[in-house]
Protein backbone atom coordinates (compact mmCIF):
# COMPACT_ATOMS: atom_id res chain seq x y z
CA UNK A 1 0.00 0.00 0.00
CA UNK A 2 1.41 3.51 -1.04
CA UNK A 3 2.00 6.14 1.43
CA UNK A 4 -0.51 8.72 1.50
CA UNK A 5 -0.20 12.10 -0.34
CA UNK A 6 -0.70 14.13 2.71
CA UNK A 7 0.41 12.72 5.63
CA UNK A 8 -0.76 13.75 9.50
CA UNK A 9 0.98 17.17 9.87
CA UNK A 10 2.72 18.19 12.68
CA UNK A 11 0.37 20.83 14.75
CA UNK A 12 3.03 22.98 15.06
CA UNK A 13 5.03 22.32 11.32
CA UNK A 14 4.71 25.09 9.22
CA UNK A 15 4.76 23.88 5.47
CA UNK A 16 7.97 24.45 2.95
CA UNK A 17 5.30 27.06 0.86
CA UNK A 18 4.64 29.20 3.54
CA UNK A 19 8.18 29.05 4.86
CA UNK A 20 9.81 29.94 1.85
CA UNK A 21 12.36 33.25 2.30
CA UNK A 22 11.66 32.66 6.29
CA UNK A 23 13.67 31.45 8.95
CA UNK A 24 11.17 29.56 11.16
CA UNK A 25 10.26 25.91 10.29
CA UNK A 26 7.26 26.16 13.61
CA UNK A 27 4.52 28.31 14.21
CA UNK A 28 4.06 26.82 18.05
CA UNK A 29 1.06 28.28 20.04
CA UNK A 30 1.98 31.53 22.89
CA UNK A 31 3.02 30.02 26.10
CA UNK A 32 0.05 31.89 27.07
CA UNK A 33 -2.39 30.20 25.22
CA UNK A 34 -5.24 28.13 26.35
CA UNK A 35 -6.02 26.40 23.29
CA UNK A 36 -4.03 24.72 20.55
CA UNK A 37 -5.20 23.81 17.12
CA UNK A 38 -3.83 20.84 14.98
CA UNK A 39 -3.73 20.75 11.24
CA UNK A 40 -4.45 17.37 9.87
CA UNK A 41 -5.74 16.05 6.74
CA UNK A 42 -9.19 14.89 5.93
CA UNK A 43 -8.74 13.18 2.74
CA UNK A 44 -9.54 16.27 0.33
CA UNK A 45 -7.33 17.74 -2.29
CA UNK A 46 -4.90 20.57 -0.90
CA UNK A 47 -3.74 23.57 -2.61
CA UNK A 48 0.15 24.36 -2.75
CA UNK A 49 0.49 26.71 0.17
CA UNK A 50 1.80 30.05 -1.01
CA UNK A 51 4.25 32.16 1.14
CA UNK A 52 3.00 33.54 3.91
CA UNK A 53 2.79 37.70 3.14
CA UNK A 54 4.08 40.03 6.65
CA UNK A 55 1.36 41.83 7.90
CA UNK A 56 2.26 45.22 9.27
CA UNK A 57 -0.41 46.59 12.16
CA UNK A 58 0.04 49.98 14.01
CA UNK A 59 1.12 49.97 17.68
CA UNK A 60 -1.00 52.58 19.84
CA UNK A 61 1.81 52.72 22.46
CA UNK A 62 1.54 55.72 25.02
CA UNK A 63 5.05 55.68 25.70
CA UNK A 64 8.00 54.60 23.80
CA UNK A 65 11.57 54.52 26.63
CA UNK A 66 11.32 50.94 27.56
CA UNK A 67 13.28 51.20 30.94
CA UNK A 68 16.11 48.24 31.08
CA UNK A 69 17.51 47.00 34.77
CA UNK A 70 19.10 44.16 33.36
CA UNK A 71 22.91 44.61 35.06
CA UNK A 72 24.94 42.63 32.04
CA UNK A 73 23.85 45.13 29.35
CA UNK A 74 25.19 48.78 29.68
CA UNK A 75 22.41 50.72 29.10
CA UNK A 76 19.31 51.53 31.08
CA UNK A 77 16.65 52.88 28.32
CA UNK A 78 15.70 52.06 25.06
CA UNK A 79 13.41 52.29 21.90
CA UNK A 80 11.87 49.44 19.81
CA UNK A 81 10.09 51.23 16.50
CA UNK A 82 9.10 47.58 15.95
CA UNK A 83 7.24 44.80 17.76
CA UNK A 84 8.65 41.19 15.60
CA UNK A 85 11.22 41.46 12.80
CA UNK A 86 10.93 40.43 9.37
CA UNK A 87 14.83 39.33 9.19
CA UNK A 88 13.29 35.73 10.44
CA UNK A 89 16.60 35.15 12.67
CA UNK A 90 16.29 31.70 13.40
CA UNK A 91 18.53 32.23 16.58
CA UNK A 92 16.55 35.73 17.65
CA UNK A 93 16.43 35.70 21.73
CA UNK A 94 13.39 38.61 21.29
CA UNK A 95 11.53 35.87 20.16
CA UNK A 96 9.43 34.53 22.89
CA UNK A 97 8.01 38.57 23.34
CA UNK A 98 5.98 37.90 20.68
CA UNK A 99 4.20 35.06 23.40
CA UNK A 100 3.37 38.42 25.20
CA UNK A 101 0.91 39.60 21.93
CA UNK A 102 -1.27 36.31 22.12
CA UNK A 103 1.22 35.23 19.24
CA UNK A 104 3.76 32.64 17.61
CA UNK A 105 7.61 33.63 18.56
CA UNK A 106 7.81 30.87 15.37
CA UNK A 107 6.25 32.65 12.49
CA UNK A 108 4.03 35.04 13.46
CA UNK A 109 7.52 36.84 15.37
CA UNK A 110 8.70 37.35 11.29
CA UNK A 111 5.49 37.60 9.97
CA UNK A 112 3.05 39.52 12.21
CA UNK A 113 4.42 43.25 12.71
CA UNK A 114 3.69 45.98 14.42
CA UNK A 115 4.53 49.83 13.79
CA UNK A 116 5.17 52.72 15.90
CA UNK A 117 4.58 55.72 13.64
CA UNK A 118 4.32 58.14 16.84
CA UNK A 119 7.67 57.51 18.05
CA UNK A 120 8.88 60.37 17.45
CA UNK A 121 6.37 62.47 18.90
CA UNK A 122 6.34 60.46 21.50
CA UNK A 123 10.10 60.89 22.00
CA UNK A 124 9.70 64.42 21.69
CA UNK A 125 7.37 64.53 24.17
CA UNK A 126 9.10 62.54 26.75
CA UNK A 127 12.98 64.50 25.87
CA UNK A 128 10.76 67.81 26.77
CA UNK A 129 10.18 67.01 30.31
CA UNK A 130 11.44 68.99 32.45
CA UNK A 131 12.18 66.20 34.60
CA UNK A 132 14.28 64.43 32.05
CA UNK A 133 18.03 63.51 32.30
CA UNK A 134 19.82 62.31 29.23
CA UNK A 135 21.76 59.48 29.33
CA UNK A 136 22.40 56.68 25.31
CA UNK A 137 19.30 55.55 24.39
CA UNK A 138 19.69 52.27 22.85
CA UNK A 139 18.30 51.30 19.62
CA UNK A 140 18.12 47.93 18.31
CA UNK A 141 18.41 45.78 21.30
CA UNK A 142 15.62 43.71 20.71
CA UNK A 143 14.18 43.56 17.22
CA UNK A 144 15.77 45.40 14.38
CA UNK A 145 15.39 49.65 13.73
CA UNK A 146 16.34 48.58 10.18
CA UNK A 147 14.31 45.45 9.19
CA UNK A 148 12.72 45.44 5.38
CA UNK A 149 9.65 47.71 6.61
CA UNK A 150 11.42 50.45 7.80
CA UNK A 151 11.99 51.13 4.36
CA UNK A 152 8.22 52.36 3.97
CA UNK A 153 7.34 53.37 7.25
CA UNK A 154 10.53 55.56 8.09
CA UNK A 155 9.78 55.16 12.05
CA UNK A 156 13.65 54.79 12.83
CA UNK A 157 14.33 57.80 10.34
CA UNK A 158 11.86 60.01 12.47
CA UNK A 159 13.50 59.29 15.04
CA UNK A 160 16.91 60.38 14.30
CA UNK A 161 15.88 63.56 13.38
CA UNK A 162 14.33 63.85 17.06
CA UNK A 163 17.49 63.28 18.35
CA UNK A 164 19.54 65.59 16.17
CA UNK A 165 17.53 67.85 16.88
CA UNK A 166 18.19 67.39 21.20
CA UNK A 167 21.63 66.84 20.71
CA UNK A 168 20.83 63.32 22.29
CA UNK A 169 23.16 60.44 22.33
CA UNK A 170 21.80 57.48 20.96
CA UNK A 171 23.81 53.61 20.47
CA UNK A 172 21.98 51.51 17.19
CA UNK A 173 22.77 47.63 16.87
CA UNK A 174 21.10 46.32 13.49
CA UNK A 175 21.99 43.89 10.53
CA UNK A 176 19.96 45.82 8.52
CA UNK A 177 22.06 47.62 5.11
CA UNK A 178 18.90 50.11 5.38
CA UNK A 179 21.11 51.92 7.59
CA UNK A 180 23.74 53.55 5.13
CA UNK A 181 20.07 55.25 4.38
CA UNK A 182 20.79 57.52 7.30
CA UNK A 183 24.39 57.96 7.10
CA UNK A 184 24.18 61.45 6.53
CA UNK A 185 23.03 62.36 9.94
CA UNK A 186 24.32 59.05 11.56
CA UNK A 187 27.46 61.01 10.50
CA UNK A 188 26.92 64.21 11.95
CA UNK A 189 25.76 63.06 15.32
CA UNK A 190 28.95 60.70 15.12
CA UNK A 191 31.23 63.58 14.27
CA UNK A 192 29.66 65.46 17.15
CA UNK A 193 30.30 62.32 20.05
CA UNK A 194 26.44 61.75 19.63
CA UNK A 195 26.03 58.15 18.20
CA UNK A 196 27.76 55.00 17.85
CA UNK A 197 26.61 51.91 15.04
CA UNK A 198 27.11 48.31 15.63
CA UNK A 199 26.91 46.11 12.98
CA UNK A 200 26.54 42.30 13.91
CA UNK A 201 27.91 39.71 11.64
CA UNK A 202 27.52 36.28 12.01
CA UNK A 203 28.87 34.70 8.91
CA UNK A 204 30.77 35.45 5.50
CA UNK A 205 28.89 32.50 4.54
CA UNK A 206 26.20 33.43 1.57
CA UNK A 207 24.06 30.26 1.49
CA UNK A 208 24.21 29.83 5.77
CA UNK A 209 23.06 33.22 6.16
CA UNK A 210 20.17 32.71 3.74
CA UNK A 211 19.36 30.23 5.91
CA UNK A 212 19.79 31.42 9.35
CA UNK A 213 19.06 35.18 8.93
CA UNK A 214 16.79 34.95 5.60
CA UNK A 215 16.02 38.61 5.60
CA UNK A 216 18.61 40.36 6.57
CA UNK A 217 21.41 42.18 4.90
CA UNK A 218 24.04 39.97 3.12
CA UNK A 219 27.44 39.47 4.62
CA UNK A 220 28.90 41.67 2.02
CA UNK A 221 26.23 44.17 2.46
CA UNK A 222 27.03 44.77 6.26
CA UNK A 223 30.52 44.82 5.53
CA UNK A 224 29.48 47.63 3.36
CA UNK A 225 27.83 49.18 5.89
CA UNK A 226 30.61 49.43 7.83
CA UNK A 227 32.72 50.82 5.31
CA UNK A 228 30.03 53.82 4.74
CA UNK A 229 29.29 54.78 8.45
CA UNK A 230 32.91 55.16 9.12
CA UNK A 231 33.77 56.83 6.20
CA UNK A 232 30.75 59.26 7.00
CA UNK A 233 31.91 59.49 10.47
CA UNK A 234 30.34 57.17 12.51
CA UNK A 235 32.20 54.92 15.17
CA UNK A 236 31.20 51.75 14.27
CA UNK A 237 31.39 48.42 16.26
CA UNK A 238 31.48 44.91 15.02
CA UNK A 239 29.50 42.40 16.92
CA UNK A 240 30.00 38.80 16.45
CA UNK A 241 26.71 38.28 17.71
CA UNK A 242 25.70 35.08 17.98
CA UNK A 243 28.76 33.03 17.89
CA UNK A 244 26.88 29.48 17.05
CA UNK A 245 29.47 26.68 18.21
CA UNK A 246 29.97 24.24 15.59
CA UNK A 247 28.34 25.97 13.14
CA UNK A 248 29.95 29.49 12.48
CA UNK A 249 32.39 29.44 15.23
CA UNK A 250 35.24 28.23 12.66
CA UNK A 251 34.90 32.20 11.21
CA UNK A 252 35.65 34.24 14.14
CA UNK A 253 39.17 35.61 12.92
CA UNK A 254 38.14 36.31 9.58
CA UNK A 255 35.22 38.17 10.57
CA UNK A 256 36.77 40.55 12.72
CA UNK A 257 39.68 41.18 9.72
CA UNK A 258 36.92 41.64 7.58
CA UNK A 259 35.23 44.10 10.14
CA UNK A 260 38.43 45.76 10.82
CA UNK A 261 39.68 46.31 7.11
CA UNK A 262 35.87 48.00 6.48
CA UNK A 263 36.72 50.38 9.01
CA UNK A 264 35.41 49.02 12.32
CA UNK A 265 37.08 50.35 15.24
CA UNK A 266 35.67 48.04 18.15
CA UNK A 267 34.45 43.99 18.66
CA UNK A 268 32.14 42.38 20.39
CA UNK A 269 31.00 39.15 20.69
CA UNK A 270 27.74 37.22 22.71
CA UNK A 271 27.38 33.14 22.23
CA UNK A 272 24.81 31.68 21.11
CA UNK A 273 21.69 32.03 23.79
CA UNK A 274 18.40 30.01 23.17
CA UNK A 275 15.73 31.15 25.69
CA UNK A 276 12.19 29.66 26.34
CA UNK A 277 10.63 29.62 23.22
CA UNK A 278 13.72 29.76 20.60
CA UNK A 279 15.45 26.59 21.57
CA UNK A 280 13.22 24.40 19.69
CA UNK A 281 12.71 26.50 17.14
CA UNK A 282 16.62 26.55 16.39
CA UNK A 283 16.81 22.48 17.12
CA UNK A 284 14.15 22.28 14.34
CA UNK A 285 16.09 24.70 12.17
CA UNK A 286 18.96 22.70 12.68
CA UNK A 287 17.33 19.20 11.72
CA UNK A 288 16.19 20.82 8.47
CA UNK A 289 19.13 23.04 7.62
CA UNK A 290 22.44 21.49 8.87
CA UNK A 291 21.42 17.83 10.06
CA UNK A 292 24.61 16.23 9.73
CA UNK A 293 26.26 18.87 12.53
CA UNK A 294 23.05 19.35 14.42
CA UNK A 295 24.06 16.78 17.50
CA UNK A 296 28.08 18.66 17.50
CA UNK A 297 26.15 21.96 17.73
CA UNK A 298 23.60 21.03 20.26
CA UNK A 299 26.10 19.04 22.58
CA UNK A 300 28.48 22.20 22.00
CA UNK A 301 25.40 24.82 23.25
CA UNK A 302 24.45 22.55 26.38
CA UNK A 303 28.44 22.23 27.79
CA UNK A 304 28.31 26.00 27.33
CA UNK A 305 24.95 26.07 29.66
CA UNK A 306 25.86 23.46 32.34
CA UNK A 307 24.23 20.80 30.24
CA UNK A 308 20.92 22.79 29.62
CA UNK A 309 19.80 24.77 26.56
CA UNK A 310 20.04 27.91 27.67
CA UNK A 311 21.20 29.47 31.20
CA UNK A 312 19.46 32.81 31.81
CA UNK A 313 22.13 33.70 35.15
CA UNK A 314 22.93 37.44 34.48
CA UNK A 315 26.71 37.45 33.10
CA UNK A 316 26.58 34.04 32.03
CA UNK A 317 23.66 34.31 29.38
CA UNK A 318 25.66 36.09 26.77
CA UNK A 319 28.99 34.25 27.45
CA UNK A 320 28.40 30.47 28.58
CA UNK A 321 31.44 28.90 30.71
CA UNK A 322 33.94 25.94 30.24
CA UNK A 323 36.44 25.17 28.37
CA UNK A 324 35.10 25.70 25.14
CA UNK A 325 33.64 29.24 25.92
CA UNK A 326 36.85 29.91 27.28
CA UNK A 327 38.54 28.94 24.16
CA UNK A 328 35.88 31.06 21.60
CA UNK A 329 36.39 33.71 24.15
CA UNK A 330 40.20 33.65 23.68
CA UNK A 331 40.06 33.22 20.09
CA UNK A 332 37.82 36.43 19.78
CA UNK A 333 40.26 38.66 21.84
CA UNK A 334 43.36 37.20 20.03
CA UNK A 335 41.58 38.82 16.78
CA UNK A 336 40.31 41.72 18.26
CA UNK A 337 43.74 42.65 19.37
CA UNK A 338 45.24 41.55 16.42
CA UNK A 339 43.50 44.24 14.17
CA UNK A 340 43.89 46.98 16.43
CA UNK A 341 40.27 46.71 17.84
CA UNK A 342 38.68 48.42 20.87
CA UNK A 343 36.55 46.09 23.15
CA UNK A 344 34.77 48.82 24.59
CA UNK A 345 32.34 51.76 22.19
CA UNK A 346 33.01 55.31 23.17
CA UNK A 347 31.83 57.39 25.68
CA UNK A 348 28.79 59.13 24.28
CA UNK A 349 28.03 62.86 24.77
CA UNK A 350 25.17 64.12 27.06
CA UNK A 351 26.26 67.76 28.06
CA UNK A 352 25.19 69.08 24.64
CA UNK A 353 21.22 68.21 25.00
CA UNK A 354 19.14 70.69 24.68
CA UNK A 355 15.34 71.32 23.69
CA UNK A 356 14.85 73.07 20.90
CA UNK A 357 12.12 76.09 20.98
CA UNK A 358 9.01 75.00 20.00
CA UNK A 359 5.89 77.56 18.47
CA UNK A 360 4.36 79.14 21.15
CA UNK A 361 7.67 78.94 23.64
CA UNK A 362 8.55 82.13 25.58
CA UNK A 363 12.32 82.74 24.72
CA UNK A 364 14.75 83.88 27.36
CA UNK A 365 15.57 87.74 26.86
CA UNK A 366 19.14 88.22 26.44
CA UNK A 367 20.57 91.15 28.63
Amino acid sequence: MSEPLFPDLDPNTVTHGDRRGRGAGLNMASRYDRQFSHATYDGWHREEATPTRTRVQVDKSRTILAQNRSPDVPFDRSINPYRGCEHGCIYCFARPTHAHLGLSPGLDFETRLFAKPDAATLLAGTLARASYRPETIAIGTNTDPYQPVEKRWQIMRQILDVLWEHRHPVSITTKGSLVIRDADILGRMGRAGLATVAISLTTLDNSLSRAMEPRAGAPRRRIAAIRMLAQAGVPVTVNLSPVVPGLTDHEIERLVQAAAEAGARYASSIALRLPQEVAPLFREWLAREAPDRAAKVMARVREMHGGQDYDSRWFHRMRGEGVYADILRRRFELARKRHGLSDRGPALRTDLFQVPPRAGDQLTLGL
